[in-house]
């Protein structure tokens, strides 16, 4: 007789007969999906738990253990519990992407249940086996501690903040998703099950063992004849074996005769009815390789006997043959370098390093996909769900009738860049229409490792020169990155790299050359900061060098150089009215001088749209359901908050209360096509796209209330921000007033007004064009507006860096509760890229697991100072914000090498950075 285990979870006894992880019972057995799945390896904190009153990782205990236990999930708290942690959470900002709150409100829950008025200290401790990509800790710690202050009865909730009343720019408000996201009620694609599918399949692909391997055979027959498998597919039974987000180069499975790429490419895709056969299947099916010598690196891919990784791609509607491993390559100019460096006064020259680097989000990879209409539709965690269409029908052959994909985003558990390329959508998608069953695919988290595209490794030689007094004269840089076994986005994210490699400085003569190499290690992608984190730390690093040379101090070489309002930037762009680079130099100014030889500093800016000439557009439609104001737009908010945004545009455009607004299904179904979460474009772009939906709405309410005969159906209208073109040919002018927050013309009962209008629909489309590339025109606009960034790291006398005055113009800030914990997430992320985190590869084959990636704990961050700067006159669009999600993290690695360089005279040229208080022993 089966042995029984008699487990007390959340007050109630359930018993069962096998010993597995407490994980995978709460979730699968259960179904208490609040616990969430990060890692399985016991390192990320994500399914964290209470065993009778401590904080424990679930997917370390099995249910043998826990006999005799009690066991508490976010559903077991208290009422009272669970409503100080949802307004504690909210006010403090401590909610990004999400999927690691659950475990954090636990881990927090346990400490207060023994020590009801912790320290920050104590907290720190108490969550230092949680680890948080998106916050930076420090909003977390604030919020336990605000938590335990409301359950000791010294601090009230005020409701008032949560209902949102006053829901307008820059008001201090909630978040949208913090409730769904603290209480683990938020639905992430793993978090859907039977309930919702009943018949639900699972699905996980047989991967490469070799980097580089031609696939002699593929025996699945004894998978396929296994119990409870569904099926077993092969690249036999992919119509188009090819995806890729900008060039098809990647292999949906590797067909028998052909030659892997990297680890982890699929080989077959296992489809079976649990996940224990599954695994047993996996094993059963037997593939015979003859291996490889891989590529390794820049140097054996450029050389000149190397093997031909792809011999061709297709892209934009051509076929690319290639005659060796560049996958892409830039060249950008202006003015004349080599004469500007020759009669400089002073020049520098130095080769820089930089790793590759791992996303580290908490949520793996998954996705749903079921037969739907006369296709299939798939629940995703991306980046942008038309992209994933679009992916997923060429794959499918229906490129021509994309719409039979249907793709919808859920909550997102944090991307960073990592989740724009399609990793197991399009498999889900291929076994869902091929077997007619729906199907959950995932990766686990050793899979993600290997997987999915990581920040481009790069090295890089620059020269930059300047006249007697320290003024910028020019600059020469080589950059070389290694993409990987495929391209995802190097060709942009490279191009990124080359254009702001020039730094937010005032001078005209460069040239920039960038090579993106092929080779057999995991691939290389988007990752926040876009290419700018590895060319801006090589320039950054160097000017501190050349300001020896003149004999004045890094600030007053940044300060003379900075870019302001009128002036040009390096690729000609003449710099806007809300730049206030100058301005974050002064905000910091005073720390940077009171820590001689313990400060580093460094400027960065990023883009905000895709820009460069490409059709970047916004759409949104606001939909009036049952005396609500429904906002659709298909953009995947991963933790940045642009689904608040959206919701504040709305507020502020026409004076509406947050009960009345509501962020729609993020489909390709129902929701216009407003781009990629990329490029920091979503509070610009999409802002100005909804902004615009919003005037459309009030000009109606105002109408209604005037007594005019409001049309059925949808009004539509586009624009660039300003003004407003119909359908009709009709054309109006936005009054300057209204586009600035607190000046709004609205309704005088806007509830009333709104309720009136029930059916209605309202569209707008926002573009404004920017140049290509290198075109000819005296000032090219490559870009609607950048962001700009200051940053000053002080060591202690230890070496250790302790604090960090991060000083940001991000336009007009929006929401001033969630911009301090995309600055503190952004500086701690590049503090981990500067120090500490790596992604080290032998022979192409990773080798560290999740918790060996170097990742920084609460118990080790440094207080971090964020700073908003805002100047007077801001841009007309999107009320002026410019966004936040990527700069954030540029300037925090060069200021802290610079710091280093200061302490003791080394420039350290290679990250990680070696000879630091945290260099391993």
């Amino acid at each position: 007789m089966a042995e029984e285990y008699r487990l007390l979870i959340n007050g109630e006894e359930h018993v069962t007969s096998e010993n597995k992880s407490i994980l995978r019972y709460l979730r699968d057995d259960l179904h208490l999906t609040s616990v969430k799945d990060g890692c399985s390896e016991g390192a990320c904190g994500t399914c964290t738990v209470i065993v009778d009153d401590r904080a424990v990782k679930s997917c370390v205990l099995t249910t043998k253990l826990a006999v005799g236990h009690a066991i508490t999930t976010i559903e077991g708290l208290s009422e009272e519990e669970r409503e100080a942690f949802v307004y504690a959470f909210g006010t403090a900002g401590a909610v990004q992407c999400g999927f690691c709150i659950p475990g954090m409100v636990l881990a927090g829950a346990a400490l207060i249940r023994r020590c009801p008025d912790p320290t920050s200290t104590q907290i720190a401790e108490a969550i230092r086996g949680n680890v948080c990509r998106c916050t930076g800790y420090k909003r977390i710690i604030v919020g336990i501690k605000k938590a335990a202050a409301v359950l000791r009865g010294e601090e009230a909730i005020d409701p008032s903040i949560e209902a949102g009343e006053s829901y307008g720019v820059g008001e201090q408000i909630f978040r949208t998703d913090v409730r769904a996201k603290v209480l683990g009620t938020g639905q992430y694609p793993d978090d859907l099950d039977e309930r919702e599918f009943p018949g639900l399949t699972i699905a996980s692909a047989v991967r490469s063992k070799y980097p580089r391997a031609r696939v002699l055979s593929i025996d699945a027959e004894k998978a396929r004849a296994l119990p409870g498998v569904v099926g077993v597919l092969t690249a036999a039974d992919v119509p188009v074996n090819q995806v890729g987000h900008l060039i098809y180069d990647w292999d949906v499975m590797i067909a028998e005769g052909d030659i892997t790429r990297c680890v982890g490419d699929a080989i077959a895709l296992v489809v079976a009815r649990d996940r224990k056969t599954l695994e047993r299947a996996k094993k059963l099916v037997k593939v015979e390789y003859e291996e490889l010598t891989p590529v390794r690196n820049i140097d054996e891919a450029a050389a000149p006997d190397a093997p031909i990784i792809h011999e061709s791609f297709n892209a934009f509607g051509n076929h690319v043959v290639l005659k060796n491993n560049i996958c892409q390559q830039r060249h950008v100019t202006r003015g004349d370098a080599k004469a500007a460096l020759a009669a400089s006064a002073y020049t520098v020259t130095d080769t820089f390093v930089t790793p590759f680097t791992e996303h580290a989000f908490l949520e793996p990879e998954c996705a749903v996909a079921a037969p739907y209409k006369n296709g299939v539709k798939v629940w995703s965690t991306d980046q942008g769900a038309y992209d994933t269409r679009k992916e997923c029908a060429h794959m499918l052959g229906w490129d021509a009738e994309p719409e039979r994909v249907v793709v919808q985003t859920m909550f997102v558990g944090g991307g960073f860049g990592g989740k724009e390329d399609v990793s197991v959508q399009h498999l889900a998608a291929l076994a869902a229409y091929k077997l007619n069953v729906p199907v959950k695919c995932f990766l686990t988290r050793e899979e993600s490792l290997a997987f999915h595209p990581k920040r481009h490794y790069m090295r890089g030689t620059f020269t930059l020169g300047c006249d007697e007094s320290g003024h910028f004269t020019g600059m020469d840089c080589e950059i070389n990155f290694d993409t990987g076994a495929y391209a995802s986005l190097c060709g942009p994210v490279l191009e990124r790299a080359c254009t702001h490699s020039v730094g937010p400085y005032k001078y005209q003569n460069t040239d920039i050359r960038g090579y993106g190499y092929y080779t057999n290690n995991p691939p290389a992608g988007a990752f926040r900061g876009f290419g700018v984190c590895q060319s801006e730390f090589a320039l950054e690093s160097l000017i501190d060098v050349l300001a020896e040379k003149v004999g004045i101090d890094p600030w007053q070489i940044r300060y003379i150089n900075a870019i302001e309002p009128g002036a040009v930037l390096p690729n000609g762009q003449v710099a806007d009215c809300s730049t206030a680079l100058k301005e974050t130099l002064e905000a910091v100014k005073d720390a940077y001088y009171a820590h001689p030889g313990r400060a580093g500093i460094a400027c960065a800016m990023k883009n905000a749209g895709v820009g460069v000439g490409l059709p970047d557009k916004g759409r949104c439609n606001i939909r009036v359901e049952n005396g609500v104001a429904v906002v659709y737009a298909a953009t995947s908010d991963i933790g940045q908050g642009c689904n608040t945004v959206f919701t504040q545009d709305v507020a502020e455009a026409c004076g509406l209360p947050r009960r009345c607004i509501a962020n729609g299904e993020c489909s390709t179904e129902n929701a216009p096509d407003s781009g990629t979460t990329s490029g920091s474009r979503q509070t610009v772009v999409t802002g100005e796209a909804v902004r615009g939906a919003a005037f459309l709405l009030r000009d109606a309410m105002l109408a209604y209330e005037r007594g005019e005969e409001v049309p059925e159906g949808q009004v539509r209208a586009g624009g660039d921000g300003k003004t407003f073109r119909f359908e009709d040919g009709r054309e109006y002018t936005v009054p300057a007033e209204e586009l600035t927050p607190g000046h709004a013309r609205v309704a005088s009962d806007p509830v009333a007004a709104l309720a009136a209008l029930e059916g209605r629909e309202f569209y707008y489309e926002y573009f404004e064009p920017t140049d290509k590339l290198g075109a000819d025109v005296p000032n090219a606009k490559s870009h609607i507006c950048y962001g700009f960034a200051t940053h000053v790291c002080i060591l202690d006398d230890d070496g250790r860096p302790a604090e960090f005055y991060a000083a940001h113009d991000s336009g007009r800030v929006i929401n001033p509760i969630a911009i301090q914990g995309q600055i503190e997430g952004g500086v701690l992320m590049g503090m981990g890229y500067a120090l500490t985190e790596d992604f080290p590869l032998k022979d192409c084959v990773p080798q560290a697991k999740y918790g060996e990636l170097g990742l920084f704990r609460a118990d080790a961050i440094p207080e971090i100072h964020a700073i908003y700067v805002e100047r007077d006159e801001q841009l007309p669009v999107a009320y002026g914000g410019k966004g936040i999600g990527e700069i954030a993290t540029i300037p925090a690695a060069p200021a802290v090498q610079n710091a280093y360089h200061a302490f003791d005279g080394k420039l350290r040229r290679e990250l990680p950075m070696r000879d630091t208080f945290y260099t391993r022993k």
